[in-house]
């Protein structure tokens, strides 16, 4: 190609690799050659000789159908996309499964770097990413030595929304995300919880509920509490369902998502019409309804995810701000009084 074109080697490959360093005319001339003779640049062999494959990896530690079936995980997906579309980079989805292979399924993958959805402390995956050379970054934590983390205070923003909920008087039950890898569904009571969480994000929002609760000088060992396996608004029915004969009247329904809160509604808004429901992340849905919800922008937390990773000089020294987005729930009636 290059002997038809009548340039060197050198040239007729930058044509292809560093164009801005070649003559537009220079260009032309190599191009025309490469049609005429059929050749196509090899993307495989060029990612083998630039160790470079433009492509960042999206580790998912849920169902690859999540990132798609969830608004919220479709939110930060499309953060993580808008910048790759403007680093002129592809994006792989790369979904793990809770097995012994998920850490080589990880590291075989074609990738310049890493954005991890968040997942549990002891997930093998993580140690396998910090000890590649590969930048990474997870969204929500565990924090990990090696790995960069995007995430805001789920503590605060947990402690925040429960108390202001509380304040009317209600009596609270939690609907919650899994507390571990084994996402195992249960209806139990506060007091019958681990003392900690593996998926951190559960944790800290199990913490911050458990403060407002106490705070409001009500029992946490006795406040009724639904892990759910999935966060959507099925599980969040099917949860409501199962709470309602113990449910007072009143009750608050916290939520760890809008997902979740927009299933307990379903369920129980004609047995329970006067329950209030606190949900997570901000979503249209839930303030059509009149859910008050802690913002959550997802969307925010995968752009920085993905230049975090994409550069990891980068500072990372700005924790995702948050919001508590007012609904319009009917009033407590002990609070029409006042």
């Amino acid at each position: 190609m290059a002997a038809r074109a009548g340039v060197s080697p050198m040239t007729a490959s930058y044509a292809f690799t560093r164009p801005g360093r070649v003559a537009a005319a220079t260009r032309e001339r190599v191009h025309r050659a490469a049609h005429e003779l059929g050749y196509r640049p090899d993307a495989v062999g060029r990612a083998l000789r630039s160790g470079r494959t433009h492509q960042l990896g999206v580790v998912f530690s849920e169902h690859l159908a999540y990132a798609f079936d969830d608004p919220q995980a479709a939110r930060f997906l499309a953060g993580v996309a808008e910048v790759c579309v403007e680093e002129g980079r592809g994006l792989t989805l790369i979904p793990t499964r809770g097995d012994a292979a998920d850490a080589g399924r990880v590291l075989s993958a074609a990738v310049d770097g890493f954005v991890l959805w968040t997942t549990t402390e002891d997930d093998p995956v993580l140690a396998a990413v910090a000890g590649d050379p590969r930048p990474a970054v997870i969204q929500g934590g565990p924090p990990h030595q090696g790995i960069a983390c995007v995430t805001q205070d789920d503590y605060e923003a947990a402690l925040a929304i429960a108390s202001q909920g509380l304040h009317e008087g209600r009596t609270p039950v939690v609907i919650s995300f899994p507390l571990d890898r084994d996402r195992e569904h249960m209806v139990t009571i506060g007091g019958n919880l681990p003392p900690h969480a593996p998926f951190p994000v559960t944790d800290a929002r199990l913490r911050g509920y458990r403060a407002a609760v106490e705070q409001a000088g009500l029992s946490w060992a006795g406040t009724p509490i639904a892990v759910v396996a999935r966060n959507t608004q099925r599980d969040g029915f099917a949860a409501a369902r199962e709470l309602a004969p113990a449910l007072a009247p009143d009750a608050l329904i916290i939520a760890m998502s809008d997902e979740l809160a927009l299933g307990a509604h379903q369920a129980l808004r004609e047995t329970h019409p006067e329950a209030a429901y606190l949900g997570w992340d901000g979503s249209p849905a839930a303030q059509r309804l009149g859910i008050t919800s802690v913002t959550n922008p997802l969307r925010d937390q995968g752009r920085r995810c993905a230049q975090l990773a994409l550069d990891p000089d980068r500072p990372n020294d700005q924790e995702i701000p948050w919001t508590i987005t007012a609904g319009s729930a009917p009033p407590h009636p002990a609070a029409e009084g006042r």
